[in-house]
């Protein structure tokens, strides 16, 4: 299952382009904004501080696409129509993460913020392919637990990592010795929690709001 159908109703098809495109320039602005403020290294934070302009960069995002699933039918309707194989396919991107263990070895980043964070987003990326094949075999596997689990595991993925750089990013002395997380809130790096990690979650939430109308 895809898709929820919710009828064809007047207007709908426009309606639905008009979200689809909204959401594209959306995107766009984001993008260049955090682009902008990451070689501008707006999202840097003090020494010994936590970073939270990059904070605000990655729950923003996530915050007004719950607000809006919230209070727009229009929207809400078009989060529950996105194809749900897709959402899946795109999570593999993740794999991606293992640069931060790659970082690691290089002595850049800590073992404290490295290691759940490139393992966590390996693992579900990795899981990706597997978990769509099982859709593409059974129509019926999105309303399993497992299919809900995976997705809340990616959920979970992007919270221990926030945390762990949060708490090794040089706030608390001694954590991580010498090595904090402080080159994350730095171009290029900072692309990932305040552009990929929002952008991630929201697909995992819209894959999770299919789950429950399907239910």
């Amino acid at each position: 299952m895809t898709e929820t159908s919710f009828g064809a109703g007047e207007g709908r098809p426009h309606i639905t382009s008009h979200i689809t495109m909204s959401a594209i320039l959306a995107g766009m602005v984001w993008f260049a904004a955090i682009l902008t403020l990451s070689l501008q290294g707006a999202l840097e934070a003090e020494p010994d501080s936590p970073p939270v302009r990059l904070l605000i960069a990655a729950s923003l995002p996530v915050l007004s696409f719950l607000g809006l699933y919230g209070a727009s039918g229009a929207f809400r309707q078009w989060v529950l129509a996105l194809d749900l194989h897709l959402l899946v396919a795109m999570q593999s991107w993740r794999v991606l993460g293992g640069v931060f263990l790659v970082l690691l070895a290089y002595g850049i980043l800590p073992s404290f913020f490295a290691w759940p964070a490139g393992l966590g987003d390996v693992a579900i990326g990795l899981a990706a392919p597997f978990v769509l094949l099982a859709m593409l075999r059974d129509s019926g596997f999105v309303r399993r637990k497992r299919f809900l689990v995976w997705n809340l595991l990616g959920l979970l993925d992007f919270v221990v990592a926030i945390g762990a750089g949060t708490l090794s990013s040089g706030m608390f002395q001694g954590l991580t010795g010498p090595v904090t997380a402080a080159p994350v809130n730095a171009w290029p790096l900072s692309m990932i929690p305040g552009f990929l990690v929002p952008l991630f979650a929201m697909m995992h939430l819209a894959a999770i709001f299919q789950t429950r109308k399907a239910a």
